[in-house]
């Protein structure tokens, strides 16, 4: 049965300096908030991370295991744990500077896996890069494989340095969420909508592109495409939103019956109203999440009583 996802990639903590000038630690990192996303809305969800048996490691552990995040042994023996400076602009807004090491541990590929998720740093940094890109095909005979590359500049560089990476783990998946953020940086001489669509024939059953308040547009692979609006909200922080839109994401999928290796057909039939219904919940969360501190996803039981 396959009822288990494995997300591969960084834990660190966010350090986030507010407008204010206060300053707070919090637990985060792209891959460890979609691990976590997944288990507060009672998925079995595994992580594949880099810390250390630091401090702020202590922090991270007890963050995950909290909302009962599998920890894959392995994850705690690096010599430090990888922090994100996160500067809040007025309106909520984050940039961040980065302090981050990153390895990936010996995991398990079998039936029971239904979606292998990576992204972001951890999927374009060396070496853990190329070991994820390896994991990522050695798992399509098992599982959906889905891959958001949540661009970090300052960390990954130039664009181009790891374009390539990128494109390949995008023909490589299944399931892609992107943000128009990252289309623009990535491909500054083309529109948006251009990039969307070259994504969409690369491969992928499904592109998910988000806008932030301006909500996300959806194009699958047999030129279905889907626009759901975002949720209005007063905006505390966008730290972690587009995290626990790619968690809802991929739990809408999973409640439809079409995560798993032997349901990649039936991903690629997808239809607009199962894309909608989809979106629609990832942008429900995605709204609680910017409505509260930090990157804190809600549990099932939050998301029903607003409104699920």
């Amino acid at each position: 049965m396959s009822d288990r996802a494995l997300v591969i990639g960084e834990a660190l903590v966010d350090v986030v300096h507010a407008a204010d000038g206060t300053i707070t630690e919090y637990p985060g990192g792209s891959p460890a908030n979609v691990a976590l996303g997944l288990a507060r809305l009672d998925r079995r969800a595994e992580l594949a991370a880099w810390f250390a048996k630091d401090e702020r490691g202590e922090l991270l552990r007890a963050h995950l295991q909290d909302s009962k995040v599998q920890i894959v042994p392995g994850s705690d023996h690096a010599e430090r744990t990888s922090t994100a400076k996160a500067h809040l602009a007025g309106d909520g807004g984050a940039t961040y500077t980065f302090d981050l090491t990153s390895r990936v541990p010996e995991v398990a590929l079998d039936d029971s896996l239904a979606v292998l998720h990576t992204g972001s740093i951890a999927a374009t940094l060396q070496p853990s890069g190329a070991a994820i890109a390896e994991l990522c095909a050695a798992a399509r005979e098992h599982a959906t494989i889905s891959y958001d590359p949540n661009a970090r500049p300052t960390i990954m560089g130039e664009a181009e340095d790891v374009r390539a990476d990128i494109e390949a783990l995008v023909a490589a998946s299944d399931v892609v969420k992107v943000s128009d953020e990252d289309l623009i940086w990535l491909y500054p001489e083309r529109s948006v909508q251009n990039s969307l669509q070259h994504w969409a024939a690369a491969g992928p059953a499904l592109v998910v592109l988000t806008r932030g308040g301006e909500g996300s547009t959806a194009i699958t692979s047999s030129g279905v495409e889907v626009s759901v609006a975002a949720p209005r909200v007063d905006v505390v922080d966008t730290v972690g939103a587009g995290d626990a839109f790619m968690a809802g994401l991929l739990d809408g999928l999973w409640s439809a019956g079409l995560l798993g290796a032997d349901r990649r057909a039936a991903l690629h039939a997808i239809d607009a109203s199962t894309v909608h219904d989809a979106m629609a919940r990832a942008a429900r969360i995605a709204a609680i999440v910017v409505s509260r501190a930090g990157a804190n996803p809600p549990t099932s039981t939050e998301l029903e009583n607003h409104g699920e």
